[in-house]
């Protein structure tokens, strides 16, 4: 794994990871822009934000993104200003408060082992308004080996799960509303697969 292990160390930095992510980061967030109106979100809580990847879509809101990467934090206040934070969210965090109606987690926890996943969905789960839904975007480990299979394999996240997995992750922590498998493509040819998981307080 030499070479994701490369990939790693260049996506640490903020202009490789911004030009890395720009063809894709909006085929990623297709579905959660496709089944609600981002519109109505009045307090956004943005959990493993990046360089501010998706603030654009909340700048209307009372939002606040936190990522575990400085760089990434300071370039995200440079374009959208003081409303990001540098946080581990494997440990307990600050949110700035109070609940949120809309909790948008992209991409994140293929970075983050079972048990702190467990651990991070309980504790959003406690931040969110009771009217309010959880909106998780993440990659899924295909079960046939291809090209979206072995780049699943060399993302920097080392747990990749299969949709079952995550579908039980998910469903232990919020009530399901919505769980959708999608593919992203490039060119024709599927790139990653990805799960779109819609979800509410118990």
């Amino acid at each position: 794994m030499t070479e994701g292990r490369g990939l790693a160390r260049l996506l640490d930095n903020v202009l490789a990871y911004r030009l890395w992510q720009s063809p894709f980061a909006e085929r990623k967030l297709e579905p959660v822009l496709r089944h609600n109106d981002v519109r109505s979100a009045r307090r956004v809580l943005d959990v493993g934000c990046g360089p501010g990847t998706n603030a654009r879509h909340f700048l209307h809101a009372d939002y606040l993104g936190i990522d575990l990467n400085p760089g990434y934090v300071a370039d995200a206040r440079r374009r959208y200003g003081d409303r990001f934070r540098v946080a581990d969210v494997r440990e307990a965090f600050e949110a700035g408060g109070g609940p949120f109606d809309w909790i948008l987690v992209n991409s994140l926890l293929h970075h983050v082992a079972t048990p702190d996943v467990r651990t991070l969905l309980a504790r959003l789960a406690g931040l969110l308004t009771a009217e309010g839904h959880v909106h998780i975007l993440d990659l899924v480990m295909p079960d046939r080996p291809g090209l979206a299979r072995l780049l699943a394999r060399w993302d920097r996240g080392e747990h990749a799960r299969r949709l079952g997995h995550w579908r039980d992750l998910f469903s232990e922590a919020f009530e399901p509303v919505l769980l959708e498998p999608y593919p992203v493509a490039a060119f024709g040819v599927t790139l990653w697969h990805m799960v779109y998981f819609k979800g509410r307080r118990r």
